[in-house]
């Protein structure tokens, strides 16, 4: 089985990318939804953060908004919340991998933002990079909900620029252009894969 880490920086389009991978019946790992459930109500990681950050539980799960206001512009703190989840993402993911061994998939997709912050690229035998041009990026960016220049600002300072990215990468999957374009990548990605090519 090959494991191929997906990764981009805000806004280059990586949940698009991952969702073609999905259509095309590749088992997704998806470490921003393990995160949510992690922090939902009844999740692995309440009580830590509970301790860890108080006010930012309320009614048994964790309130992102407080959460963030919590560790925004502050790196021990960021670091202390990071020490928490990364090692429960890392636990479902290690299960994610297994099962889809068991069940003789031929290839997986880890979808992790952070995946060279992290060092999750040991892990994987190829790494796949969604880039869009910074334009683009930043246009996509600001249009969501509470999003900010000021925090667009803080979030990309805390990632791997995107030429970095761009440099290590194996595979570039490009997401500025066209929808059509993009996908075609991943589908000769797919095809490269499952057919030992890669």
């Amino acid at each position: 089985m090959k494991i191929l880490g997906l990764t981009g920086s805000i806004g280059m389009g990586k949940s698009t990318a991952a969702r073609a991978f999905r259509r095309l019946g590749v088992p997704v790992f998806d470490a921003d939804a393990a995160v949510h459930r992690l922090q939902a109500r009844g999740g692995r990681a309440v009580p830590a953060i509970d301790a860890a950050f108080p006010g930012a539980v309320q009614d048994g799960a964790v309130n992102r908004e407080a959460l963030r206001r919590a560790v925004i512009g502050n790196d021990a703190a960021l670091n202390r919340l990071e020490r928490i989840v990364h090692p429960l993402v890392r636990a479902e993911e290690r299960r994610f991998v297994a099962a889809a061994r068991r069940r003789g998939r031929p290839l997986v997709v880890l979808d992790i933002p952070l995946l060279f912050e992290t060092g999750a690229e040991r892990r994987v035998d190829a790494v796949a990079v969604v880039s869009a041009p910074a334009a683009v990026q930043r246009a996509r960016v600001l249009r969501r909900a509470g999003m900010t220049p000021d925090r667009l600002r803080a979030i990309l300072r805390r990632q791997v620029p995107d030429a970095e990215k761009r440099r290590r990468a194996d595979h570039l999957i490009p997401t500025g252009l066209s929808r059509h374009l993009a996908q075609r990548a991943v589908r000769m990605l797919v095809r490269r894969f499952q057919g030992g090519q890669a």
